[in-house]
């Protein structure tokens, strides 16, 4: 935060902005405990000690840490300008850890060895190129990872020994940007990897480690497309455990045999998508999550019996990033909650008992009284039910309340009932409520649901947003006459879109990294995402998809925007392009509406830096007070 002259916030010399009027510094220290959450991840288990690197924050950005024991102290061991995006020690010594990092959000990763010993950083890849950190082979002599390094598009395979930065060489070369490596078989001859196509299509193959020959062991061209979310050798190396919706509308968790190809389902009586799984060193127990209805359950298998575990149970919330270490008792998590940030925990096997290993800090707010959300439904137009999540402010806030529509991305994507950070405060001070819904596309609810905005059928998730404007207004409690829409990435274009399409009821719109123009963003994504934006958007090559793309973007249907719009985006951003918002703010504003606008140089899609996110933050609370408040 800058102060100015005047008691003025002073934007940071990386941040633009246009139309923003200036903001009071009173207004910094109102808010203050609500920019001071921070969160934790865990992002790898020292292999033979019970100790764990974690993700979190202390300063500007993200960093590794080191955490010797439950709620030990946090030693920060990296001290980059940009966010570590994660890091893996070396799994039999761990005498150093791999980590991967890009520059001003641009999402071309590096990797990197940080030496324990010397604290030496050594690059490990090309220095330009996008890079994926790697799968550990099990002696831990080697690592195998993708690079766009050849083309720019296509994720070949490389392998590396990290320990010798001069081992680097192209293992096997692919076609496409969606491939990426799952698992090592137990003698490391081979590596399990996945060749993602789409939402609904993807495919395991074995790549031999030493020659780089592929292998598809799932089959194309069959009648219904399936999708393998991952996989991992079985102990004895004869079989995979996967998870996939192969006959089945929910992802389940399968073992195949890989002499067979025929696969044995594990979870059938589980109605929920299983979304993240890990298997012990020794093979005795799989641990796996179900998102059901939004919230996550663990659930820990024996192999041996393939019946479930008890285990205690946990609030509820998202469990993610499991992990076991190689003690074969611990099974380390990240979990999430509507009144928890993120923090790291354990479970043992032996004792039944969990730890917590990080207790982030919440700004001095007691989190315990944060609205917890409510799961409601509605009818769209042609009958189907479309769900959400609705946060109530405090009862101390009498009469219908104003509401923030919050749209989440992908499409491919689903809101969650999570902390909401800084957003408490549009509850907790502003009497906001906020509705995050899960529009038709989203995952989560089968896959025949996810494949109903697909191409042609794009506008139908719009449609359901329209039905939740008629929702709103049979709610006693909700003011329909104060509504503001916004969301991120593709939540960015659908709020655009219900700016066009519903702009006489809504108050206001933000557009935060969103699509203007569908095929402006499908020729200027970055080359190694396109194809598998295509899949999703349509190919804006072929003359009838063309036609509708461009019909249907919002920035050819601007004139339609009469309502305040905020718009903000990252110059660096590779998925959606700069040039999406700047085409956004320049037609828009022939409307002689206002129009804010904020960029940032030094950040992709979406802000991550500290103070960045806080001129955010003390823009949007300003322009919530302006546009939904008065």
């Amino acid at each position: 935060m800058v102060l100015a002259q005047g008691a003025a916030i002073a934007p940071n010399e990386n941040l633009v902005t246009e139309g923003i009027p200036s903001i009071p510094a009173t207004l910094a220290e109102t808010v203050d405990r609500y920019t001071q959450f921070r969160s934790a991840s865990l992002s790898s288990w020292h292999p033979t000690k019970r100790e764990m690197l974690i993700s979190t924050r202390f300063a500007d950005t993200p960093q590794v840490h080191l955490v010797k024991f439950p709620l030990g102290s946090r030693q920060q061991m990296t001290f980059f300008p940009e966010r570590v995006s994660g890091a893996t020690y070396q799994p039999t010594q761990g005498d150093y850890f791999v980590l991967s990092k890009d520059i001003g959000g641009n999402e071309f990763s590096q990797n990197y060895r940080h030496n324990f010993e010397t604290g030496d950083v050594t690059l490990l890849t090309d220095g330009k190129s996008k890079n994926s950190r790697g799968i550990w082979s099990n002696r831990g002599d080697r690592m195998i990872y993708t690079s766009t390094r050849r083309t720019g598009q296509d994720t070949d395979f490389y392998s590396i020994d990290p320990a010798n930065s001069q081992s680097d060489r192209l293992l096997s070369t692919v076609e496409g940007g969606g491939w990426g490596g799952l698992s090592w078989s137990p003698d490391d001859r081979q590596l399990l990897i996945q060749e993602y196509v789409s939402v609904n299509e993807s495919y395991l193959w074995l790549v031999d480690t030493r020659s780089g020959e592929k292998t598809l062991i799932t089959p194309k061209n069959g009648k219904e497309k399936i999708s393998y979310q991952g996989g991992v050798f079985s102990k004895d190396g004869k079989g995979l455990y996967v998870v996939s919706d192969r006959d089945s509308e929910f992802s389940r968790l399968a073992y195949v045999d890989l002499a067979t190809s025929q696969p044995t389902y594990l979870t059938s009586q589980i109605p929920w998508d299983v979304e993240d799984f890990d298997l012990s060193k020794d093979g005795k127990h799989l641990a796996f999550v179900t998102n059901e209805d939004g919230a996550s359950v663990l659930h820990i298998l024996d192999t041996a019996t393939r019946k479930e575990i008890s285990l205690p149970k946990l609030p509820v919330g998202l469990v993610y990033g499991i992990t076991w270490h190689r003690n074969n008792q611990d099974l380390g998590f990240t979990l999430i909650s509507a009144r928890s940030t993120a923090d790291v925990y354990s479970l043992n096997l032996v004792t039944n008992k969990v730890d917590r290993w990080t207790e982030s800090e919440t700004g001095g707010l007691n989190t315990s009284k944060f609205s917890e959300p409510e799961l409601v439904r509605w009818k769209s137009f042609d009958d189907k039910s479309i769900s959400g999540f609705l946060y109530r402010p405090p009862a101390k806030f009498a009469g219908k309340r104003p509401v923030i529509i919050d749209i989440h991305g992908g499409p491919e994507g689903q809101f969650r009932p999570v902390f909401l950070g800084r957003a408490n405060y549009y509850l907790n001070e502003l009497g906001v409520a906020m509705i995050f819904p899960n529009v038709r596309g989203s995952t989560g609810y089968g896959k025949t649901f996810l494949k109903l905005d697909d191409g042609f059928l794009r506008e139908d998730s719009v449609k359901d947003i329209g039905a939740l404007l008629d929702w709103i207004a049979t709610q006693p409690d909700l003011d329909k006459d104060r509504i503001l829409v916004t969301g991120g990435s593709y939540g960015g274009y659908m709020s655009l879109a219900v700016a066009t399409h519903y702009s006489d009821r809504i108050r206001a719109s933000i557009d935060i990294v969103g699509i203007s123009n569908f095929v402006t963003f499908l020729e200027k994504t970055e080359g190694y995402r396109r194809d598998l934006r295509r899949v999703e958007y349509g190919d804006e090559r072929d003359p009838k998809m063309r036609e509708f793309l461009l019909k249907i973007s919002p920035v050819n249907n601007a004139d339609r925007i009469q309502k305040p719009l905020f718009v903000i985006h990252g110059k660096n951003d590779p998925r959606v392009p700069l040039n999406e918002a700047e085409q956004i703010v320049a037609t828009v504003r022939k409307n002689q509406v206002p129009i804010w606008y904020l960029m940032a140089k030094d950040e992709g899609h979406g802000f991550s830096k500290k103070k960045n996110v806080d001129f955010q933050f003390y823009a949007t609370v300003t322009y919530v007070k302006e546009t939904l408040l008065k």
